[in-house]
């Protein structure tokens, strides 16, 4: 059986590394700053997968997440730091795979720093909440599948592939290596 791919008439494949690879990453999650957000050890109701926002991405790649200390997301990255991050950011295009490591801290300028109003939902003494930890996610390796030129073009496109029964995808993917 042969790959969709070998039907497609224009590139669509394209690895990204370092910078190029960062920039990616940044450009997907502002997107869609939610993930899903996986560890290795699974403690809890959650079978180890929950919705996590991202508060920030730095620019080596990192994205920063607040969760409760006393979270089983918590004590399951104590137990391994290896966490996989699944995004969506539209039904068709948008969509990001990451596998890195994470680290828990309780720096408050950090905190201070990722604080928004909206968190008091979780942490209901604000800011200073006790229970409140940092994530520090750092990214290792990944894959995004996006499309080149927006959905609108997408779209068209798919149409018109249709119409002519021929592969005119505008699609895009990789790998991503930090």
């Amino acid at each position: 059986m042969d790959s969709i791919n070998k039907n497609q008439p224009e590139h669509n494949l394209q690895h990204l590394t370092n910078k190029d690879a960062v920039e990616k990453i940044k450009e997907l999650i502002k997107k869609s700053s939610t993930c899903f957000f996986t560890t290795a050890a699974a403690t809890g109701q959650s079978a180890g997968t929950r919705p996590m926002a991202v508060q920030k991405t730095d620019d080596e790649g990192n994205l920063w997440f607040l969760s409760a200390k006393d979270s089983h997301k918590n004590m399951e990255i104590s137990m391994s730091p290896l966490v996989k991050l699944y995004f969506q950011g539209s039904p068709h295009s948008d969509f990001l795979f990451l596998e890195g490591s994470a680290v828990i801290t309780d720096n408050k300028q950090i905190i201070k720093e990722l604080w928004e109003p909206l968190l008091k939902v979780w942490f209901t003494e604000g800011e200073n909440d006790p229970r409140i930890s940092v994530i520090k996610f750092t990214p290792a390796k990944g894959y995004y599948w996006d499309n080149k030129h927006g959905n609108a073009i997408a779209g068209i496109k798919i149409m018109i592939s249709a119409a002519i029964g021929k592969t005119l995808d505008d699609s895009i993917e990789g790998k991503i290596i930090i």
